[in-house]
């Protein structure tokens, strides 16, 4: 049970959505923004990846399995490859570049101060973009705020992961504006 009365039974960040209608939209743009606009060098699937791994790393079950689900979805990928993913991406089938841009997110799950001129270095040496570590940074520090709402006012979110499977497609189709009513 939310730690405040929401009114409404819709799981994790969609309950809190629609309580705030106000949040939703500045909350929800920010999201289409940087998961789903077309004007980025990273795909929808990798910027979804990013998403997904800050949230495990912050344990947040419910982001984790939305984002994750999606970056599936994106990558044409199941759950458990998702899942390898977030536990050992150095070991995964995955570009050096999204590598060091994990590992960037990975820093700024911590603080924003643990990102190092190393890091920034080495992924513009596996041919990052400055525009694509900007985005990742802000993917990451986002995540952090998104999760730490979703978990710090204990949301629910349903246990089946396949609920968050099957609602990727949709998600994939409409974006993230006006996400809490459909």
């Amino acid at each position: 049970m939310a730690h405040i009365e929401l009114n409404n039974d819709l799981p994790g960040i969609r309950g809190l959505m629609a309580y705030r209608p106000e949040t939703e939209k500045v909350l929800n743009a920010l999201a289409e923004t940087l998961l789903r606009d077309d004007d980025n060098t990273l795909t929808r699937g990798e910027r979804e990846l990013i998403g997904a791994y800050v949230s495990y790393l912050n344990d947040c079950f419910f982001c984790q399995n939305v984002h994750g689900a999606l970056a599936g979805h994106y990558l044409g990928c199941d759950i458990d490859q998702i899942d390898a993913i977030k536990k050992d991406f150095y070991s995964a089938d995955l570009s050096p570049k999204i590598k060091n841009l994990l590992a960037i997110a990975a820093s700024v799950q911590k603080s924003g101060k643990n990102v190092t001129t190393g890091q920034i270095e080495a992924a513009r040496n596996a041919g990052a973009t400055d525009k694509e570590i900007h985005d990742a940074v802000l993917i990451a520090a986002a995540f952090c705020m998104f999760n730490r709402y979703v978990d710090g006012l204990a949301t629910w979110a349903p246990q089946d992961r396949q609920f968050y499977v099957n609602r990727a497609p949709q998600r994939a189709r409409e974006g993230y504006q006006s996400s809490v009513y459909k």
